[in-house]
């Protein structure tokens, strides 16, 4: 699902970025990805896919 309409950017793509780069807070997001630059309306779910991969992250580092 598309987080980001004006960039094209899925939570498939961010969810990559938090993994891969150890991301934990928006503003780092967004010097790898240009999410938020536009409208901003994807601001706040970008940040919930931010917090919920990090959770998962957390997990499966656990287990």
């Amino acid at each position: 699902m598309y987080v980001c309409l004006c960039n094209a950017i899925s939570d498939k793509a961010i969810r990559n970025v938090v993994r891969r780069h150890q991301v934990h807070s928006f503003g780092e997001l967004r010097k790898i990805i240009p999410v938020g630059n536009e409208c901003g309306k994807c601001i706040r779910h970008a940040k919930a896919v931010i917090s919920e991969e990090n959770m998962s992250v957390a997990v499966d580092q656990v287990a």
